[in-house]
C-alpha cells in the first residue's frame, strides 16, 4: 500500500461560488453595459442544443494546485490562493481583517485582498492568516490521493507535507464526462503562462487512452483525442501570433482567422501565452491572454476559465476581443465585467476542489447567458 503522507519524502513535484451581483449583457447591441443584474440560477441545458463549446482553461490554481515556475507544491499553492481571496484593510497602521470566510469578491468596497497589499507570503495560515488554517486543512484533505492507491507519476503529486495529492483536480475530469454524456460538441484549450503544459498534455493523453485514473477508470469511453504538441500565443504591440508546429496565424492577417482556427480545434490541446507582455502591461487585461468572441456566432461559444480573471480590468488576465459585426474582422476590447458568466469564469479554486460538479455548473451558466444574449441580439 502506498504511504499517502510520507514525511520522509518532502518532494515538491464555505465559501460561496461566484459572489456579488451578476452582469447584464447585450454584446450585439449598440450600447455595451458593464454592470447590472442577471439571474445566477442554474437552468437545465436544452438537450437539443448543438452549439460547440471551446473551453480555454488555465492550469495553475485552476485545475492544478501547484506551480512548477514558482516551485510551489500543493500546500504552498493553496495557501497562495487563500491570500488572494481573504480580505482586510490597513487601519491605524495595522492590518484589520474584514471577513473570516474566503470569497472571490471583497466583502466591502474598501477591502483589499491580503495578497494585493502584502504580495506572496510564505506560511500564510501559520502567521497572519491563521484564522484560515481550517479552510486550508479541509481542502487539502479533499485533495488527498485515494487511500490504498499507489502513487501515479503523472496524476499524483507529493506535497511539501509529505502527503500524496491529486495533481489534476477531479472536477476537471468530471467536466469532460458531463459534457460528453450530454452529447455536447466541445474542445479544451489549455492556456497557461507556466511550464506545466507538456506534462499536463502527456497526462491527459495517457489517462484518456489507458483509463488509469482511480476515480475515472472509464475515461477512454469518452473517445477524446489529445494533441500533445504545445503551441505558443505571443502578444506584442504588433499584435498576436499563434504558432504550433508548422502552423502560424497572426492578427496582422486578420483577427477573424485566429478566431476561426481556435473555433475549429477538436479534443484537448494547449498553448503557452506570453507572461512578459502581461507583466509589461502591469498585469492588466490589456496585456492578458487574448480571447476572441463573436457574439453573433450561433455555432460556437468560447469560454475562458482562470483564477486570475477579475472584474477590475487593471488586475485581470484575459484580454477579451469582441467582433463588431457578423463575419466581420474588426474587434473592440470588452470590459471584463461585461463578459462574466458568458465568456469569462473566475475560477473559485476552493469550490473546484470541494464540488466535483463545479466546472460543469459554471459552464452551464455561461451557456444559458449566451443563449439570452443571442436572443437579445436577434430581437
Amino acid at each position: 500500500m502506498e504511504n499517502l503522507c510520507d514525511n520522509g519524502d518532502p518532494q515538491v513535484d464555505e465559501h460561496d461560488g461566484v459572489d456579488g451581483p451578476g452582469r447584464a449583457f447585450n454584446l450585439t447591441g449598440d450600447v455595451y453595459v458593464c454592470d447590472g443584474d442577471v439571474s445566477r440560477g442554474l437552468s437545465p441545458v436544452n438537450p437539443s442544443r448543438r452549439r460547440k463549446l471551446v473551453l480555454h482553461v488555465d492550469l495553475n490554481n485552476t485545475i492544478l494546485v501547484s506551480d512548477a515556475v514558482t516551485a510551489q507544491g500543493t500546500v504552498a499553492a493553496l495557501e497562495y490562493f487563500l491570500t488572494t481571496v481573504t480580505w482586510g484593510r490597513m487601519y491605524k497602521g495595522q492590518w484589520e481583517w474584514l471577513s473570516d470566510t474566503p470569497s472571490l469578491l471583497p466583502p466591502h468596497s474598501n477591502a483589499e485582498s491580503y495578497y494585493s497589499h502584502f504580495g506572496r507570503t510564505v506560511g500564510f495560515t501559520s502567521g497572519a492568516g491563521r484564522r484560515f488554517r481550517g479552510a486550508l486543512d479541509e481542502h487539502l484533505q479533499m485533495l488527498r490521493w485515494p487511500e490504498g492507491m499507489k502513487k501515479d507519476k503523472e496524476l499524483s503529486i507529493r506535497g511539501e507535507d509529505g502527503c500524496l495529492y491529486h495533481w489534476i483536480l477531479p472536477s476537471f475530469f468530471q467536466l469532460l464526462k458531463d459534457l460528453t454524456q450530454e452529447g455536447l460538441d466541445f474542445a479544451v484549450v489549455f492556456r497557461t503562462f507556466g511550464t506545466d503544459l507538456p506534462r499536463v498534455l502527456r497526462a491527459m493523453s495517457r489517462v484518456l487512452q489507458e483509463g488509469l485514473h482511480p476515480l475515472f477508470p472509464d475515461l477512454p469511453e469518452l473517445k477524446l483525442s489529445v494533441d500533445v504538441e504545445p503551441g505558443d500565443i505571443s502578444s506584442s504591440r504588433k499584435g498576436v501570433v499563434l504558432t504550433r508546429g508548422d502552423l502560424s496565424r497572426s492578427s496582422r492577417d486578420g483577427e477573424r482567422s485566429l478566431y476561426q482556427y481556435l473555433s475549429s480545434l477538436e479534443g484537448l490541446g494547449g498553448f503557452r501565452d506570453n507572461f512578459e507582455w502581461w507583466a509589461a502591461n502591469k498585469f492588466s487585461s490589456r496585456g492578458g491572454k487574448p480571447l476572441w468572441i463573436d457574439p453573433f456566432d450561433q455555432q460556437v461559444q468560447h469560454i475562458f476559465i482562470d483564477d486570475n480573471i477579475r472584474q477590475n480590468d487593471e488586475d485581470s488576465v484575459v484580454n477579451p476581443k469582441v467582433f463588431l459585426d457578423p463575419g466581420g474582422s474588426e474587434t473592440r476590447t470588452a470590459c471584463t465585467s461585461e463578459l462574466f458568466d458568458i465568456a469569462l469564469i473566475q475560477n473559485d479554486l476552493l469550490r473546484a476542489i470541494s464540488d466535483r460538479s463545479y466546472f460543469t455548473q459554471r459552464v452551464h451558466i455561461c451557456m444559458e447567458n449566451y443563449d439570452r444574449n443571442l436572443q437579445q441580439g436577434a430581437g
